[in-house]
């Protein structure tokens, strides 16, 4: 299997290459903005390293041969997204991963609603909605993530999965409990398809993320 990833230089990206490298024997592309010089560590036969923004979609669409899966680690909004997924469609990629942000459908609720729209804004009037809307009508094999407040704790990956349709409670999550659920989606160990997820971790019904 071979895996792109776009954005491949932020935390998340990271940990999930580290993941994917050390759990699978996936080729993966690791895709960003001077990727060739801040992942250089990661270069050996199984990894490819591409510079690219975004924007650059016909780059993207060049080094998408033979790939299986491609997780956007970027909370797009539709400017991006909807010349991207018509990319991945006429490139018979199957699988795409996508990072998104709650509340797309005010989904938030319990303690945390407060100080979550305080410090978001309306995010079901926002672009991320709108983005989601493209993702959920493209012919896809799609899983958008809506992930809570990120903090880092190794070894913590304590994850709770809320549909679409369901409360969403948590105030926070760990960067290793997303990588590793993404790791899992890739496998086939998680069994999502189609899917629009809120990740949270459990126990954290708090009214804001234990950091603030």
């Amino acid at each position: 299997m071979k895996v792109m990833i776009l954005g491949a230089a932020g935390q998340i990206a990271k940990m999930l290459t580290d993941d994917l490298l050390a759990q699978t024997d996936f080729d993966l592309v690791l895709y960003g903005r001077n990727v060739s010089s801040r992942l250089s560590n990661k270069a050996s036969d199984r990894v490819s390293l591409v510079d690219g923004e975004f924007e650059e979609l016909d780059k993207i669409r060049e080094h998408l041969n033979d790939v299986d899966a491609v997780y956007l680690n970027y909370v797009a909004g539709d400017d991006l997204i909807k010349p991207l997924v018509k990319v991945l469609e006429e490139s018979s990629v199957e699988r795409f991963i996508a990072a998104s942000v709650p509340d797309l459908y005010q989904e938030i609720e319990g303690k945390f609603q407060e100080w979550y729209r305080a410090n978001t804004g309306i995010m079901w009037e926002a672009p991320p909605r709108k983005a989601a809307d493209i993702i959920e009508a493209s012919k896809l094999d799609y899983v958008i993530l809506r992930i809570t407040w990120l903090y880092d704790e190794e070894g913590n990956t304590h994850l709770r999965v809320s549909e679409k349709g369901e409360p969403f409670v948590e105030a926070q999550v760990t960067r290793q409990a997303v990588a590793q659920f993404i790791t899992n989606l890739l496998t086939g160990q998680e069994d999502y398809h189609r899917a629009n997820l809120g990740l949270g971790e459990p126990g954290t019904e708090y009214s804001k993320p234990s950091f603030y």
